[in-house]
């Protein structure tokens, strides 16, 4: 029996995009941060299968299968905090952490974490039915599964076994190493980035929020954070490969910068406030543009601003033109409202998905086939 022809369900980045109804540069993200399988032709251009393709756009909404930043933790209560202190320090992830299981279970079938870590120091049966639960859903096929301490259930090799939170944390470095740091960034990029920049630089374009209009609600978000912080200049950034861009600016004509300017880059690194108190002293920035010549910032705080999958987009950030240092309850207030522009950017991911859904829904126009 002659094999079937796959030509004609090989698809180029163009087609893939004409598929999925977005961009070829938000398409070739979503390709080259391993969202759909590929490969190189032998002239170096990515080929993709339709099928692979098609079984995306069947799932739940294209964004459910975008990769992910998210790690979720079930451990006894008083485990948690060493988890809370190891990932602090690794900018790839956001940390959902729990000592309910049946709570850490839902977390995970509503996010489909980059990886789930499940400790076994306590004697809780409850954790072992977790791990059981995590081997038998199809849908955690790209998941790390990590297992902590005592031997875990029989999960074949979709349970990974290590013997300490720190042998964990590693791991999980290991894993995010492999998304590729590096392909994302500029060759010459001057400033820090994490090992899955290049997944996060998918995620900023699939929030579709780059390069769009003003809207009030940012517009409100970067005044409260002026107004309550007493700065003269605030922004909603989102940083994409090679510029920073401005969602929303209060006391700043500059509609963008170049990345390499952009303080912001190293609060996305952050879990929370970023601050520099005379920036003019800080080796970091002591020769960046926009600090030794006008605008002559001296002072900076930002929060990230994260989106449903645990990315660092951008953050919401304040400047002044002396050094400056801020009081707790300003921090306070700036990470709620960082925490407010989350919600924002995830309410517009939800809303575009739902367009894409009803879109994909539509009956096709015959005509406009032929």
């Amino acid at each position: 029996m002659a094999m079937p022809n796959r030509d004609k369900d090989i698809l180029t980045t163009a087609e893939t995009a004409k598929l999925f109804g977005v961009s070829v540069r938000t398409a070739q993200l979503m390709i080259e941060g391993g969202s759909i399988p590929s490969w190189k032709t032998p002239g170096g251009h990515r080929r993709v299968y339709r099928t692979d393709v098609e079984a995306l756009i069947a799932g739940s909404g294209m964004d459910a299968h975008l990769p992910s930043a998210l790690v979720v933790v079930s451990a006894s209560a008083d485990r948690l905090p060493v988890y809370e202190r190891l990932f602090s320090a690794m900018p790839e992830c956001t940390l959902q952490a729990f000592d309910d299981p049946h709570a850490a279970a839902f977390a995970i079938g509503s996010t489909r974490p980059f990886g789930v870590v499940v400790d076994l120091q306590a004697a809780d049966p409850s954790r072992h039915a977790l791990l059981s639960s995590l081997v038998d859903n199809p849908a955690l096929g790209d998941t790390l599964i990590l297992a902590v301490g005592a031997p875990a259930p029989n999960g074949g090799n979709r349970i990974s076994h290590v013997e300490t939170p720190d042998a964990a944390a590693a791991a999980l470095r290991k894993a995010f190493a492999g998304t590729g740091e590096t392909a994302g960034s500029p060759a010459d990029a001057t400033f820090p980035i994490a090992r899955n920049e290049r997944q996060r630089l998918a995620a900023v374009e699939q929030s579709g929020l780059m390069d769009t209009a003003p809207e009030e609600a940012f517009d409100q978000l970067a005044w409260l954070a002026a107004h309550t912080l007493d700065a003269p200049v605030a922004l909603v950034t989102l940083l994409a490969q090679t510029r920073q861009w401005f969602k929303s600016r209060i006391g700043l004509d500059l509609a963008e910068t170049p990345r390499d300017w952009s303080f912001c880059n190293h609060t996305i690194l952050q879990k929370g406030i970023f601050a520099v108190g005379d920036l003019a002293s800080d080796p970091r920035f002591e020769a960046n543009p926009a600090v030794i010549a006008p605008p002559n910032f001296r002072f900076y705080a930002g929060a990230p601003i994260r989106d449903g999958n645990g990315f660092a987009l951008g953050s919401l950030c304040v400047i002044d033109y002396k050094p400056r240092v801020l009081e707790d309850s300003q921090e306070k207030s700036l990470l709620a409202l960082a925490g407010l522009a989350s919600d924002e950017f995830r309410l517009r991911s939800t809303e575009r998905q739902l367009r894409e859904a009803r879109r994909r829904a539509e009956p096709q126009d015959p005509q406009a086939r032929s």
